[in-house]
């Protein structure tokens, strides 16, 4: 019986960095800058589009809120750390959201809606910019990543069932290629590829990966072009 590798980014080596690619320019990670970017309509390439499947259940819609919360500092990224009693990507770091319900009317709704369930963030300071191109997970998930911009005074409330952590990481970080590193290994016959974003926020190293890293090298590529 074939047994699984660990494509845990802190276990596996490195491959490559892209200290060598180019980062937007810095007014790219201006609110108005990033405004005009989402009302301009021309055609761009994700660079991302899928993972290797490892489930065989049904493809399941789900959405994902990329809230860019205004600071001093410059556009930060709220994102969460996943409570290691979920039954799927437990632990790991990923933007508030989930799957579909029935009732959302479309994948905004799903991300806004999941946002409050998540981490209490109310849908009133939530201005949306757009969406990237859908990211489909080894988990069955074709996920919508949903843009936007959190306006001042919110407040946020983790549900301690799904969430253990919440937390920012600034944009231009995540934005710059230096800091996306790729990892590789070869499992049944197949290469398997995926990135990391390492960050330390204060004492803690962040290892932002998977499907997050995906969808974050997307948005990489949407303000690159």
């Amino acid at each position: 019986m074939s047994t699984s590798p660990s494509f845990d980014p802190r276990l596996v080596p490195v491959h490559r960095v892209d200290s060598d690619l180019p980062a937007p320019a810095l007014q790219q990670f201006q609110a108005p800058a990033l405004a005009a970017r989402f009302a301009r309509q021309h055609i761009w390439s994700p660079e991302l589009h899928s993972e290797p499947r490892f489930t065989e259940r049904a493809m399941a819609p789900a959405s994902v809120l990329i809230a860019l919360v205004p600071r001093s500092s410059g556009l930060q990224v709220l994102l969460t750390q996943r409570s290691t009693r979920l039954s799927s990507h437990s632990g790991q770091i990923a933007f508030p959201g989930g799957k579909a319900d029935p009732q959302d009317q479309d994948a905004v709704a799903t991300a806004l809606r999941e946002s409050e369930e998540e981490v209490g963030l109310a849908p009133a300071f939530v201005e949306v910019l757009g969406t990237l191109p859908v990211y489909t997970t080894g988990s069955a998930y074709v996920v919508t990543p949903v843009v936007a911009l959190i306006k001042p005074g919110f407040t946020l409330q983790a549900n301690a069932h799904e969430v253990s952590a919440v937390f920012e990481v600034p944009l231009e970080f995540l934005m710059n290629p230096a800091h996306h590193r790729h990892h590789r290994v070869q499992w049944q016959g197949v290469e398997r590829h995926w990135l990391s974003m390492p960050y330390r926020d204060g004492e803690v190293e962040r290892f932002i990966w998977g499907a997050t890293a995906g969808m974050l090298r997307n948005f990489y590529r949407f303000l690159l072009d």
